[in-house]
Parts: C-alpha cells; structure tokens; sequence
C-alpha cells in the first residue's frame, strides 16, 4: 500500500464501526493554548477528552499533521521526523481499551496483512498507585500476541498534572529472521500504535482520582507505518519522500545523515510556512527560522554557494499538495529565500564582530549576551563561528543546537 491507501483503509475502517471523522486541524493549535504547534492527534481534541461534548459524537477518527521540537536532535534516525502526520482514534467515554486493541489487532492483520507473528505488546504491569492493566493483558493473551509488562513505560501523561492512565502500545518485528526478545530489550521492535485508556487525572498535589468519563486516546504515526508496511529501512524511504530523494541529491550531494537533516527541515519549513507562519525571533517564526538555518548550515560545510534558489517549486508543490494546504508554492520559496539572505547577512555581520580584538579571547556571559543584545547574534551562532575555521580566515558554520 502507498500512503494514501494507507489512509483510507484506516479511516473507513473506523467509519465501518462508528466512527466519525474530524478534519485535521494546522500546526497551529486553537487560540489561548500555550504550546507553539500541535505535537499529536489528541491535542486538538483536549477540551472533549476532558468532558465537553464533541459535536460529531463519542466515536472518533482523524489524520493529523503535527510537529515535535523535542525530536530535532533525533532527526536524521530512521524513525523520527519533526513535522509528521499522526492517525487516530477515540472512544469519549464509549467503549473501553480492550475493544480499541482488538480492532487495533484486526486492522493490522486483516486490514494491512501485517503477519501477526511479528507483533508483540506492551502494558501497564502496575505501580503504587494503579494496578496492573490485566483488561489488556487478558486480550493479548487471547489474541496470542506476546506480552511484556512494564511500569512507568505504559503509564501516559499530558504533563505533571491532567488527564493520565496506563497504555499498551503495539510493535512491529524489523529485524533479520524470527522475532526474538522484547520491545525493552531490543531496538529492532518498532512501536507503531499506542492505546491509552484515559482513567485518571493527576491534581497539582501529585495525587489521583478517578476521571467523570473513561475515554480512549490512539495514535500511531503514519510515515512510520508506511515505512514498515513498504519494507523501506527507514521514514525517509517511504513513498511520500520519493520526490525529495530524487531531486535533492542531483542538486546537493550529501552523506545520508546530511540528506535525511536537509529534507526533514526544509519539508517541515514549507508545510510551517504553508500553514502561515513567517520567520520571526520568537515563538513560532523561531522554530521556523532554526529550522531553515540549521539545513543550511549543513548544506554549506560542504559548499557555501549553495542556495535554496536550487529547490524545485514543483517539490514545494507536492509538499503543500500532500499536507492539503492553500498556499502558494512560489510564496512559499520566497520566504525561504528571504530567510537564507537574512542568514547570510547574519554570518558575515558575525564574523566582522567577532574579529575585533575584545572578542578573541574566551567569551564569558556577559559577552555573549552583548552580542545578541547588540549584534542579533545568538549563542549558538557565536560557538559556531569561532570553533570552525575555513580557507581565508574566516569562520564557516558548524551545525550545533
């Protein structure tokens, strides 16, 4: 299966039993919440996990693009992107997690022909506070799927307060020959869905008490499954960034810890700026703004006459295509042009500070925090400059977070 089918055979599925689907919301989370960009599934529906009525029903199904900063350091593995697109599935206050796991079961072997002797689960073995999950255990064991218990593993949080309970997530067998060990023990279990049953909310005196309604919260990440389902060693590989591992390498040729850097970011840039946020010092236009500068960064150790003038629009029209955003591709690329003079100017602004006299010495904070004050120069920006020499005396930049 492409990806596409992926998607359609996972949404019909849950529309066969009950479910409804709720269009994808951006990156940008509802105003008044407090995070930057939406990190999952379940994020826009917190409101209806915490007891509003939601107006489709209690049954729900959706496709949600999302973005994690946390995993940028993670980038370039073969499992994690920053912007990626999360399937889920709800139960508010319906039906309970060992329903949610046997459709979850029946959906991977029947509905995608994963071969059953290739999963293996995890569930919450117990704690102080909570028991064991033995509803789950009990269903694995049924389903003949091996098990492993674990403890603060399968327990899920929104945070140190909020809705919390424990969760059984499914893997997948990558490995050469037959599966062998466990998830905890063993890399070569990829975890592609995770059930949580929603029991509790932790209060701010780090107590817990039972939630009015029990709900159920899935996601498992798409380029991820398609990844597996495709035998491609890693997300990079799946079908959806065919476009890109055909044009980018012609144009900038990279080792693949480089190439797989470039093309996650800048993928991410342009569906962050398709879903209209600008380059800025703050906030979003941050996240945005590292996010072209560290692709560049990479792609100028090896030759600093590169430029994002060399992307193909068409790639940044399939990009926007596959996301289902409205912008204009060619807007799109001016923006990334825009930031990469910017950048420029940035470094060669750098350099021309940096080599005055005060500053060849060590730098102590109250340097640092000069040069950005006055100069725009952030830390990270500063260390790269002076620890990566270049032909003619200048400093080139080094990738550094």
């Amino acid at each position: 299966m492409d990806t596409e089918q992926i998607v359609r055979t996972f949404v019909e599925y849950y529309e066969e039993r009950g479910h409804h689907r709720v269009t994808g919301s951006t990156l940008l989370p509802p105003p008044g919440d407090t995070v930057l960009f939406t990190t999952s599934g379940m994020h826009p529906l917190t409101p209806y996990l915490e007891g509003r009525p939601h107006p489709l029903g209690r049954r729900l199904v959706n496709v949600q693009r999302c973005l994690r900063t946390t995993d940028l350091d993670e980038v370039g593995d073969s499992t994690h992107l920053t912007v990626f697109e999360m399937l889920g599935t709800w139960s508010l206050g319906d039906y309970e997690g060992s329903l949610s796991l046997d459709w979850a079961h029946r959906f991977l072997v029947e509905g995608l022909g994963v071969d059953p002797g290739l999963l293996h689960a995890t569930v919450y073995g117990g704690g102080d506070e909570v028991g064991p999950d033995t509803d789950s255990l009990r269903l694995w064991e049924e389903r003949g799927v091996p098990v492993e218990l674990t403890g603060a593993d399968n327990w899920w949080s929104n945070g140190p307060a909020g809705p919390c309970g424990p969760d059984s997530e499914i893997f997948l067998w990558t490995g050469d020959g037959p599966p062998r060990s466990t998830p905890a023990r063993d890399d070569r279990w990829v975890e592609v869905w995770n059930h949580v049953m929603m029991r509790h909310r932790r209060l701010d005196d780090g107590s817990l008490v039972p939630l009015p309604r029990r709900n159920i919260d899935t996601g498992l990440g798409l380029e991820r499954l398609s990844s597996l389902l495709q035998g491609r060693p890693s997300v990079f590989e799946c079908d959806v960034f065919d476009p890109w591992r055909r044009l980018v390498p012609p144009l900038w040729p990279l080792d693949e810890p480089s190439l797989r850097l470039v093309v996650d970011h800048l993928r991410s840039a342009v569906v962050v700026i398709g879903d209209g946020v600008r380059p800025a010092s703050t906030g979003r236009g941050y996240v945005l703004r590292r996010l072209v500068r560290r692709a560049l960064t990479v792609l100028w150790r090896d030759d600093p006459a590169r430029g994002l003038g060399d992307l193909p629009r068409d790639l940044v029209a399939h990009t926007l295509d596959h996301f289902r955003q409205e912008e204009d591709a060619e807007a799109v690329r001016r923006t990334l042009l825009d930031e990469e003079r910017r950048f420029r100017g940035l470094l060669e602004r750098g350099r021309g500070v940096l080599s005055r006299p005060r500053f060849r010495g060590p730098l102590g904070e109250d340097d640092l925090r000069y040069l950005h004050d006055t100069h725009g120069l952030p830390r990270d920006l500063v260390t790269s400059l002076r620890e990566e020499p270049v032909p003619g005396g200048h400093n080139r930049p080094r990738e550094r977070d």
